[in-house]
C-alpha cells in the first residue's frame, strides 16, 4: 500500500470517529482531536507493583509549563527514574541503557511538562539524534504508577517502526492495551497524534524483569464506547487487519529473540511465512476474507504467547 492511500485510510478513520463520537474532526490549530481511552474493565492495577508515594511526587506538579529538559535536569527527577525505567539494554542505534536512550531523546527538549486533572504527567521529547526516535514519561500522581514509551524506526531487521512501552513496576508475561490504566491509554493517543507517530505500530512492553513482551492491540477500531459501528469506508477494518499482522511479527521476533531488549538481526520464520499462506488462501474464498484474517491471526498471535487471544472491546469513546 502506498504512503498516500495509507495516510487518507487514517484521516477517513478520524473523520469517521469525529462524526460518530460527535467531537470536531480536527482541532483549532489543525491536529486531529484526541479520540477516546480505552476502557477499564480489563484494568487491574495490582500489576503495577510497588506504587511510588504520593509524597514522592509531590515535586513533580510545579514543573507544568515548564520544558521536559528541565525536569530530565532536576536531580530528585533523576533519582526518581530508576524506578520507572528498567536496568536493561536497549538497542537504539548500538546497545546502550534504556535509560541513555530516553536522555537522549527527552534531554534539552522545549515540549511542555503536561500536569492534566493536577494528577496526569505527561514529559516528553523528540529529539532522539537518530531513526526518528521519540519517547515519553507518564506518572499518576495518585495512585503512585509510573510508564515510559520510546519509539523509533529500527535499523536492525526487527519489524518497524516499534514503540515500546515500558515500567519498572510491571512483571507480567503477557499484556494488552486494555491493561493499562485508561488514562494513561488516553495520554498514549494524544502523544502518539502530536508525536507523528502511526496510530497502528508494532508494539511491545519492557517490564521490571527486563523482558520484551508483546503489548497486544486488543482495540476495536470499528466500534464506538456507545456500541455505534463505524462504516467501512471509514478503514476500520483494515486497520484492525493491520494491527493482528503487526502483533503477529511482534510475537514471533520476541519468541525468537527470547524476549531480549536489544535484540538484532531478526528475519520471518518459514513458520510464520507458512502460517500466512495458509491464512490467505483459507480465507481468499470465504464472505468475509479481511474478518477471516484478522480472526485467523489474532488466535495465531494468542497460540504464540501461550494465552488466548483477547476479545476486541471498544475503544473510542
Amino acid at each position: 500500500m502506498s504512503a498516500t492511500s495509507s495516510c487518507s485510510r487514517v484521516l477517513g478513520l478520524l473523520l469517521a470517529i469525529a462524526t460518530f463520537v460527535r467531537m470536531p474532526a480536527l482541532t483549532a490549530q489543525g491536529a486531529p482531536a484526541q479520540p477516546g481511552a480505552a476502557p477499564s474493565a480489563a484494568y487491574d492495577k495490582a500489576i503495577f507493583q510497588k506504587p511510588i508515594p504520593p509524597d514522592q511526587l509531590a515535586f513533580i506538579a510545579p514543573f507544568a509549563g515548564k520544558p521536559s529538559g528541565e525536569i530530565m535536569r532536576d536531580k530528585q527527577f533523576r533519582k526518581l527514574l530508576k524506578s520507572v525505567i528498567p536496568d536493561c539494554m536497549f538497542h537504539y542505534g548500538n546497545d546502550k541503557p534504556l535509560n541513555d536512550s530516553m536522555d537522549l531523546v527527552i534531554e534539552g527538549s522545549p515540549i511542555p511538562v503536561e500536569v492534566r486533572d493536577n494528577r496526569f504527567v505527561l514529559v516528553s521529547g523528540l529529539m532522539g539524534p537518530t531513526h526518528g526516535g521519540r519517547g515519553f514519561l507518564w506518572f499518576d500522581l495518585q495512585d503512585g504508577i509510573a510508564l515510559g514509551g520510546f519509539y523509533f524506526h529500527p535499523g536492525n531487521g526487527e519489524p518497524t517502526p516499534a514503540l515500546n512501552v515500558f515500567s519498572r513496576q510491571v512483571k507480567e508475561e503477557y499484556l494488552s492495551l486494555s491493561q493499562m490504566p485508561p488514562d494513561f491509554v488516553m495520554d498514549l493517543v494524544q502523544w502518539q497524534t502530536l508525536a507523528h507517530v502511526p496510530p497502528v505500530t508494532a508494539r511491545y512492553f519492557i517490564t521490571g524483569s527486563n523482558r520484551k513482551i508483546l503489548l497486544e492491540h486488543d482495540e476495536d477500531y470499528c466500534l464506538s464506547w456507545d456500541g455505534t459501528k463505524l462504516p467501512p469506508e471509514s478503514g476500520c477494518q483494515q486497520m484492525a487487519a493491520d494491527a493482528a499482522d503487526l502483533d503477529l511479527s511482534a510475537a514471533y521476533y520476541v519468541d525468537a529473540t527470547h524476549h531480549a531488549t536489544n535484540a538484532t538481526a531478526w528475519m520471518m520464520s518459514q513458520d510464520q511465512v507458512a502460517f500466512m499462506e495458509t491464512r490467505d488462501r483459507t480465507c481468499r474464498v470465504g464472505p468475509d476474507p479481511l474478518g477471516c484474517r484478522i480472526h485467523l491471526t489474532r488466535e495465531r498471535t494468542g497460540v504464540i504467547v501461550k494465552r488466548p487471544a483477547p476479545a476486541p472491546h471498544p475503544v473510542h469513546r
